[in-house]
C-alpha cells in the first residue's frame, strides 16, 4: 500500500478499499500517512463485531458495522459511496476485455496516447449502448 500511495501527488479526502484491507494495521497506516481527516471506507467482514469502546467512543469501523447491522450491507454501500468502487472495477474489466491487460507502447508519452485512445473507444462504446429517449408530441 505505501507504493500505491506514493503515486498520489495531491490531498486525499476518501480512501475506498475492499475488505482485504480491513484491520488496524491498514487504518493506523492511513491515519499516519494521510491524516485523521481522511474518510476511510473499508467493508468489515460479515462476522465483524464492534469494539469494546464502541458504546462510549465508536470508531469509524464500529459505526460502519452498526449501520450494516441496522440497514443492511447494500444500504451501507450506497450511503458511504462504496458502490463507486465496484463501478470502477467494472470499467477496468471492460478496459481489459476491449483494449487489453496492458499498454502496448514502451515510452511513457506514447503510453499516455494509448490510454487516451482506449478511453475514447470505451466512452464511444458506452455512448452507443445508451438508450436515447425521444419525446413524442
Amino acid at each position: 500500500m505505501p507504493d500505491l500511495l506514493d503515486q498520489i501527488d495531491g490531498p486525499v479526502e476518501r480512501f475506498i478499499a475492499d475488505g482485504a484491507y480491513d484491520g488496524s494495521p491498514t487504518r493506523d497506516f492511513l491515519a499516519t500517512r494521510l491524516g485523521e481527516i481522511v474518510e476511510v471506507i473499508i467493508p468489515p467482514p460479515k462476522t465483524a463485531v464492534q469494539g469494546p469502546q464502541s458504546a462510549e467512543d465508536p470508531s469509524i469501523r464500529d459505526r460502519h458495522i452498526a449501520e450494516i447491522e441496522t440497514k443492511g450491507r447494500m444500504a451501507w454501500q450506497k450511503s458511504t459511496g462504496y458502490n463507486k468502487r465496484s463501478r470502477v472495477e467494472t470499467q477496468m474489466g471492460r478496459w481489459k476485455a476491449v483494449i487489453g491487460p496492458k499498454l502496448k507502447a514502451r515510452h511513457f508519452g506514447n503510453q499516455k496516447t494509448d490510454a487516451k485512445i482506449g478511453v475514447h473507444v470505451l466512452n464511444r462504446m458506452t455512448e452507443l449502448g445508451r438508450p436515447q429517449l425521444k419525446r413524442v408530441a
